[in-house]
């Protein structure tokens, strides 16, 4: 196999801003393999919490071994292969996994969805993601999301209440929230909670430090609505971990390192009972559908990626009624 890439930097359309930070573009790693005159596109989002670089995904990809990579693919053998490189780095992993998947489905003369078993009929609505913003942005936001069945929220600051009332004056859709563990009160949160039922919100995502187990755990034991592990949850370790603590677990490629493991995350949240929300960073078409792949399998989706960029390099996949489509082109179904 031949393993190319190619830095890059995705632009958001609008400042993006959660409980923490800010950021206005994410450094992206374009990758692709090719094998008997196929080629599989992968990418890595490497959003500034998690610690990965240009830098440091360059560094990875020139310790890969491609001759490790045969055909057939032996995904769990490679994530182990990929795992002994480095410890983390989950997105550049993840990048290297998705081109593998894409060209799999290439070489097999089959879309991706049906190797894993998805049915594309079972795909969720995908959320559309309002930041933390003013409020003449945010009803701007609101417009551009104009025809999307859900719209998630980012919460975590004193404006909280303030920013769900700007939303609810002008759409009554329904509402994701993800506090991005910036709630700190257990109590204060709870009452937030049930305001926010009121208002429409259906989960609520990561409201503690993920570190706040036992705050964490009231919460979910006491609230209304469910309560998902987004921080808590990275790879298929800490699934287990999450039983009791949340009502269900946030899977993103990009911490997963990929499309194998996700898949393994998604088994062991049904086998313990766990929801599922497949959600995303800021991601290309590639990444999306490689998540849109697996979505089917859960219960909701957050894949709002190609909606809140400016400079996709690929085209963007078809939605209808709010639902991406799983096409039945080979490997991801991705367009370049």
């Amino acid at each position: 196999m031949q393993l190319t890439y190619q830095p890059f930097e995705l632009q958001l359309k609008h400042t993006f801003t959660i409980a923490k930070f800010s950021r206005t573009s994410t450094p992206l790693m374009l990758v692709q393999l090719t094998h008997e005159g196929q080629t599989g596109f992968g990418e890595a989002s490497m959003v500034p919490y998690m610690g990965e670089s240009h830098q440091s995904a360059t560094e990875f990809l020139n310790k890969v071994d491609v001759s490790q990579f045969k055909y057939p693919i032996d995904f769990a053998a490679i994530i182990h292969y990929l795992d002994s490189i480095a410890l983390g780095q989950p997105a550049i992993k993840a990048a290297i996994d998705i081109a593998l998947h894409d060209l799999d489905g290439k070489l097999k003369g089959k879309p991706c969805w049906e190797i894993f078993g998805s049915d594309p009929a079972n795909m969720p609505v995908t959320s559309y993601t309002i930041g933390i913003d003013t409020k003449n942005v945010i009803l701007q936001k609101v417009k551009e999301a104009k025809g999307l069945k859900v719209i998630k929220v980012k919460l975590g600051r004193d404006s909280d209440k303030e920013l769900i009332q700007t939303i609810r004056s002008v759409t009554n859709v329904p509402l994701y929230v993800d506090a991005n563990q910036g709630w700190t009160d257990r109590k204060q949160s709870l009452d937030l909670i049930y305001w926010l039922q009121e208002q429409g919100v259906q989960l609520i995502e990561q409201p503690m430090l993920k570190t706040d187990i036992d705050g964490n755990a009231w919460i979910t034991e006491h609230s209304p609505i469910p309560i998902i592990g987004d921080e808590a949850v990275q790879r298929l370790g800490d699934v287990t971990a999450a039983k009791g603590v949340y009502h269900g677990i946030n899977i993103k490629l990009m911490k997963s390192a990929g499309m194998y493991e996700a898949k393994q995350m998604i088994n062991k949240a049904r086998e313990l009972g766990l929801k599922i929300l497949i959600g995303c960073m800021s991601e290309t078409s590639c990444a999306t559908l490689a998540a849109a792949v697996l979505a089917p399998q859960c219960d909701w989706a957050d894949l709002d990626g190609p909606l809140l960029t400016i400079n996709n390099p690929y085209q963007n996949p078809d939605m209808v009624n709010g639902k991406w489509v799983l096409n039945k082109k080979e490997g991801l179904g991705l367009d370049v």
